[in-house]
């Protein structure tokens, strides 16, 4: 990465092309490394030598999710360790979305001699500090951006802190739409109306879709946020929460939980849901017996039961229920 500070602005139009190209690749860029692919981008505008993008509970002040880009993977650890030593941490959480340099907290003088700084940042070589934090009230989630440079003469210019400050939202929320971009194309039929979440075995929210926000806080007013206001369903089985429907599957070590108002569909069960999922979409009874792996007769003997608990005589009703009419 480069090592020299920018003390001039880039174009309006330099940025706009960044902001641009971060949520044009949302889809091109894997989901677990986006992070990196978007902090390497970021270096192009605001040089540095490493870089820290955190998420987790604010709640807790925890990071469950840590990408480390220019530094080895041992760095978060240390930072960890020294946690109570830092300064910078405090201030950051009491201004927001507001970049904070290290020198603004603990003048270098008094930092190049601390402990925080022998015991972590110069075992890296880390001279120069920039770190801005983002907190959703809505979902409890903290993202912490930080980058770090080398030389000790580099200290990030005023020019550079605008620029991080500019950005920083678009980041997060670019990071949070590719994440879910890529959810949306993973096999396997999604309920109407449902959004999405991520989150840990224990419920904390490592992403959470702004639909998803909005049942939680319709359905479970004063619920606190942070985590979710239910317990976690089973994977793969579709529960009741209140007047609403979850369901759950593994994704990776987290797990992703489906939210959806109840609606009539949901008497059904996942075979037969599978079963109006392939024939409302035309499919004939073979051409769908064939894409299920049942027999026709299968089809045919689910459908007639799906017509009585649905009260419906035809494919066009049940095509109805499944597919709406917008009001």
């Amino acid at each position: 990465m480069q090592d020299k500070r920018r003390t001039t602005a880039p174009s309006e139009e330099t940025v706009e092309h960044f902001i641009a190209r971060l949520y044009r690749s949302g889809l091109s860029v894997p989901p677990e490394g986006f992070r990196n692919w978007a902090l390497r981008q970021l270096a192009t505008l605001i040089p540095h030598d490493g870089a820290l993008w955190g998420s987790g509970s604010a709640r807790e002040y925890k990071f469950h999710n840590v990408t480390v880009v220019g530094l080895p993977a041992e760095f978060p650890a240390a930072l960890e360790a020294t946690r109570p030593l830092n300064p910078i941490l405090p201030k950051i959480l009491a201004h927001l979305d507001t970049p904070v340099a290290m020198e603004e907290v603990l003048p270098d003088a008094a930092f190049f001699r601390s402990e925080l700084y022998r015991g972590c940042f110069a075992r890296f070589g880390i001279s120069r500090i920039l770190s801005t934090a983002h907190a959703d009230p809505r979902s409890g989630l903290l993202s912490l951006l930080t980058l770090y440079r080398k030389d000790r003469t580099h200290a990030f210019s005023a020019v550079e802190k605008n620029l991080q400050r500019r950005l920083i939202f678009h980041l997060f929320q670019a990071a949070s739409h590719a994440y879910f971009l890529h959810l949306s194309r993973l096999p396997g039929a999604q309920p109407a109306r449902s959004a999405a979440a991520v989150v840990d075995r224990h419920g904390y929210f490592h992403e959470a879709q702004p639909r998803f926000l909005d049942l939680v806080d319709q359905h479970f007013p004063g619920h606190g946020g942070g985590r979710l206001p239910f317990e976690l369903p089973a994977t793969d089985a579709i529960v009741s929460v209140g007047d609403l429907r979850a369901s759950c599957e593994p994704l990776g070590d987290l797990l992703r939980v489906l939210l959806w108002p109840a609606g009539p569909l949901d008497k059904l069960t996942r075979r037969e849901r599978e079963i109006v999922d392939t024939v409302t979409q035309g499919l004939s009874f073979k051409q769908a017996a064939r894409k299920i792996g049942v027999a026709p007769s299968t089809v045919a003997n689910h459908l007639y039961r799906i017509y009585r608990k649905l009260g419906v005589g035809s494919r066009t009703e049940l095509a109805s229920l499944v597919h709406p009419a917008p009001h």
